[in-house]
Parts: structure tokens; sequence; C-alpha cells
């Protein structure tokens, strides 16, 4: 760990800082000093295009190489050179138009063209647009993680399909299901967790001032700025806002966060189950050489990973849960409130891909144990109760339910009772044989289908 690592206040920067290396060049200061530099730059190649009237707009092609380079990949040096900028103006989104200005300046830019960078924005056109930007890609990176953790719990529910296990509800035991149909439950929900986030519609809105294109129609009142807004923003593979204040009013950020939340709330969930799996012994975990679990008990190899992931899980959704109660409040036509808030998206995002990539680790490292599941099943014969009730019910005989409360309600239950108990009852012949072979590790549905199939 270098010494920046050590000293960093955040874990994220910190212990984490491998971790979270995927999602720096989107989510840091850089990053989006960055992105606003390309977001300048293309609405000027943009502007230049739609709007060939306007004084300066021949740009001439060592300025539009420029501007290209600007669009595509800013320099190493820019964020800095900014940021060096800002330090002498106080403005961060005006440092980027200023730095802009330099690059093409020195490209041999007329005084006109660079009186066009900026032009009809307000720097929240700028910075709505670039965390827009910024946050689609942060998604697309992040679907690796989310997608492993969803086949690799795939995977385990076809393998441990017809691993019967003693279900608990309310801590108690119930009716068999398998290992494999719990670890299908947590795919399904994961699926559907994952197509919800990946279906919330990024937005970005262009529109100048307080969202009315007043300057833009003042100067050129012929143009149309409406197509010309939608295009640039289509042009960023975003979905144009034309309803706006001075800022985007971030109903689609809290909709993104709410998602990636949800995500998480299920994979708490999952950590939660597995570590009570471990703690009973249903699940057992692979001693790593060298690792050491307790500082003094030498025996130990503890859940660490489903903790971890635990943790970080809920600092990500205090995070989003704030954002998405915050964001979309503004005074009036605009407040700064949002902008401290939205620099903290990457903070959110990356405690989330830590927990990710815990649980992932957590996973490789546990394995089922048949024996030791099994026998808690096979000491569970008060779970055919259900079954025996359902029967009598299926045959019209009144109270079954009272019947087998009575028998079993708080009391132990063997095989052999549970046989003499059937023999009692005013069933066909049949359905008593039939009840009497099954078996508390029988009784258990379809759930090696569900989980085979998933």
């Amino acid at each position: 760990m270098t010494a920046a690592a050590i000293d960093a206040l955040s874990p994220i920067d910190g212990r984490y800082r491998n971790v979270t290396d995927a999602l720096r060049p989107f989510l840091s200061e850089g990053g989006l000093i960055r992105e606003r530099i390309r977001v300048e730059a293309r609405w000027l190649l943009h502007l230049a295009r739609a709007v060939p009237k306007l004084a300066g707009a021949a740009l001439g092609r060592p300025v539009e190489q420029a501007l290209g380079a600007l669009a595509s990949s800013p320099p190493p040096n820019a964020a800095q050179e900014v940021k060096r900028i800002e330090g002498r103006i106080n403005h961060d989104v005006k440092a980027v138009e200023y730095y802009v200005r330099e690059q093409l300046a020195a490209a041999g830019a007329s005084e006109a063209t660079l009186e066009l960078v900026h032009f009809g924005c307000t720097s929240e056109d700028i910075n709505n647009v670039s965390y827009a930007r910024l946050l689609l890609q942060s998604r697309a990176i992040l679907q690796a993680p989310l997608g492993s953790i969803i086949d690799t719990l795939a995977e385990g529910a076809r393998a441990s399909a017809s691993v019967v296990m003693l279900a608990r509800t309310h801590g108690q035991p119930a009716s068999p299901t398998s290992l494999g149909k719990e670890m299908a439950n947590v795919v399904a929900r994961m699926r559907r967790a994952q197509v919800r986030w990946n279906s919330v519609q990024i937005l970005g809105k262009w529109n100048g001032a307080v969202g009315n294109f007043n300057a833009h129609v003042s100067a050129v009142p012929e143009a149309d700025w409406l197509s010309i807004s939608s295009e640039f923003l289509q042009s960023l593979e975003l979905s144009p806002n034309r309803y706006t204040t001075q800022i985007e009013p971030h109903d689609w950020i809290a909709e993104y966060c709410d998602a990636v939340a949800a995500v998480n709330v299920i994979l708490t969930d999952l950590c939660r189950d597995f570590w009570g799996y471990i703690a009973l012994g249903y699940l057992v975990q692979r001693a790593i050489p060298g690792e050491v679990g307790s500082s003094t008990m030498p025996h130990k190899v503890n859940p660490i990973d489903f903790e971890n992931a635990e943790g970080n899980f809920g600092i990500a959704n205090a995070l989003f849960r704030h954002f998405s109660e915050k964001l979309p409040v503004s005074r009036w036509q605009r407040d700064l409130t949002d902008s401290t808030v939205l620099r903290n998206l990457g903070s959110a995002l990356a405690h989330s891909l830590v927990g990710w990539t815990a649980l992932l680790r957590g996973l490789s490292k546990v394995a089922p144990a048949p024996e030791r599941i099994a026998l808690d099943v096979s000491r569970a014969w008060e779970v055919l109760g259900e079954a025996i009730q359902t029967s009598l019910r299926a045959h019209g005989i009144a109270n079954g339910y009272e019947l087998l409360k009575d028998f079993s309600r708080g009391k132990s239950v063997d095989a052999a009772s549970v046989a003499a108990f059937i023999d009692t009852l005013p069933l066909p012949q049949a359905s008593r044989e039939s009840l009497k072979r099954l078996t508390p590790d029988t009784y258990c549905g379809l759930s090696a289908r569900l989980a085979s199939e998933i």
C-alpha cells in the first residue's frame, strides 16, 4: 500500500483502493473534470455544425482537431491544469471553460471561436450532463461483478438442487426445502433487480440558465434550439429532459440510487442467511493457507467476507437513501445543496463494489456440508404435519389442521409416532400407506426442479 493510500481518510481510497480502481476514472474529481472538458468540447463541435451562421463557427482544421482530441481524450495533465485555474478564480466549471479556451487558442482559434466555448450554457448544463455520462459508464462497468454474483449463485443453485435442507420460519423447523432452491430464490430476485437498474432512463438537460433557452433565442431566434439541444444530448447517449429549472431535477438519479440500493438489500439478506448457514454448519468455509482467523483462537475460520460485504452495503445504502431523498429537492429554480451531495455518488458506488467483491470472495470459499444438513432434516418428523393435514383437507375430512396441531405442536415427534398417528386417521388405506412412506428428506416438493431450472 502506498503512503497516500495509508493516509487516505476514506477506506475506498485507502484499504480498498485496488478494489475500487475500476470506478476511479469515472467517479473521481479528475474523472469529473475530464468529462466536463469532453462535454464543453463536444458542445462546441455540435454548435458549429448546427448553427453555422454564428461568428466563429468556421473552426478550421487545426481547431477542429484540437476539439476532437479534447472531446475524446483530454491530456493527462488536464485535470491538474483545470484545478490550477480554479485555484485562481474559485469556480470549478468556469475553470474548465478557461482551460478549453487556452487549448483552442494554442491551436489557433479566432477570438470569435473562443467566444463560442460555453455558448448558452449555465454551469449546471455542463455538470448534469457530465454526471449523467459518468453514471452511465459506471453502470456499464459494474455489470461485470454483479453478473458474476448472479452466475455464481445460479451455478450453486443447480449444483445443490437436491441437497434437501430443513427450512426455518421464525427460526423454527419448517417444511423442507433445498439449499439450491434457496440460492435460486436470490438469483431470481437479483435478475429482476439488475433489470430494474439497467432500465433507469438516464436524462440530461441542456437549456440554459433557468431552462427556457432565454439566451439562445435572444442571440439566434431563428435556430431550432429544442432540436439542437435534443440532438446533442442524444449524441451523448442521454435522453433529453425538456422541462427543468436551472438544474436537471435529479429524479432519475434518485431512481438509479434506489435501484442499486435494492440490489444491496437483496445481497444483505443473502449475507445474513449464509452467515447463519455457516453458523449451523450447513456451509463450510475453505481455510486459506497463511490466513489467521482470530488473534487468540487459532482454530477459527470466520465468515468475514460476508460480514465485510454486509457492512459496506449498509454504508452504501445510507448514502443512496440520502441521495434519493435530497437530490430531487431544490429551492425555487436552483440552490447549491445538490452540488456537494453529487460529489459523493462515487463513494456509494465504490462501497457497493467493495461489498460485491467481498461477497464473491466469500462465495468462492464456501461449500455445502450435506451430512450435517441431512442430520437436522432426519430429526424433523414434525414437519410432515403439513402433508398429513393437507391430505385430510383434500379428502374433505373436517378439522384436519386441529388434529395435527394437537398431535405435534411443541412435542417431540419421531417416525414411529407419526406412523401410529397416521393409522388412526379416517383416510383411505392407500392414502395412509402413501403418507407413511413419506419422510422429511422426501417431503421437499418441487424444490429440486425449481433450483435446476433457474
